[in-house]
């Protein structure tokens, strides 16, 4: 099946480079918002320490303060759940793909203690028609890297969104790039099972038009919001499970 889904893609190439040079030339190129990039919020001891590291999602394009992004709302999400203090930290920027948080981003974060990492990545290697053979070496080296710095911490990567739900893609960009986020996600799916880290059920888009921002791509901070409260439930849970626990100190 996966084999077929993907010749399908390719044979649609075509279309997919047509399309996608009118999107680009039609959708406003969208900057980072300001604001924080690591804050703490206060509450009980022990604190939990939360790493957000991806693409512009990470970043908060399509907001205009990071403090309704999407690592903010999770960090509160999960101080008001749990009475604990938080300090989190957003490390996130546009375009990026799996291997270019691999080489660029991991190994240059300072070297501290992270209880829980949210990894969002996943979506530009869609968009950039990477292969999922390309797709297994770098994400499942960016594992690999999380997962010696961090030893100890709680892995959650969430999968990419189906396209089809996404207000700037034409129908037939939207289902080309579907295919390809469905192959993306089911290598990711297995390589985060192998390799220590819990896949997230993807993201229900229930309300596209409140759900993205004014680009039709990035989420607004209500589509933050929801991916937040989204991942809060794999913030529950033990190192390698999918098992509802105790928060992970």
């Amino acid at each position: 099946m996966g084999f077929f889904a993907a010749l399908l893609s390719w044979l649609a190439f075509p279309v997919y480079a047509w399309q996608g040079i009118g999107v680009r030339l039609r959708v406003r190129r969208m900057l980072p918002p300001t604001g924080w990039v690591r804050h703490r919020i206060d509450g009980a001891e022990p604190t939990v320490r939360l790493l957000v590291v991806g693409d512009s999602s990470v970043a908060g394009v399509g907001i205009a303060d990071t403090d309704v992004g999407l690592p903010a709302q999770l960090a509160r999400l999960i101080a008001l759940r749990h009475e604990r203090a938080v300090v989190w930290r957003a490390a996130g920027f546009n375009s990026a793909t799996a291997g270019e948080i691999r080489d660029h981003v991991v190994p240059n974060l300072a070297a501290e203690e992270w209880t829980h990492i949210v990894l969002a990545v996943g979506t530009n290697d869609v968009k950039n028609f990477h292969t999922v053979r390309r797709f297994k070496r770098e994400f499942g080296g960016l594992l690999y890297a999380l997962r010696a710095r961090w030893p100890e911490a709680l892995i959650v990567w969430s999968p990419v969104v189906d396209m089809r739900s996404v207000p700037a893609l034409p129908p037939a960009l939207g289902q080309i790039l579907e295919i390809r986020a469905s192959l993306i996600n089911r290598m990711g799916t297995a390589l985060c099972l192998e390799r220590g880290a819990v896949p997230a059920e993807r993201l229900p888009i229930e309300d596209p038009e409140a759900g993205f921002s004014d680009d039709g791509f990035h989420a607004s901070a209500d589509g933050y919001r929801a991916w937040a409260e989204h991942l809060l439930a794999y913030m529950q849970e033990e190192k390698q499970t999918h098992r509802p626990g105790r928060l992970v100190a």
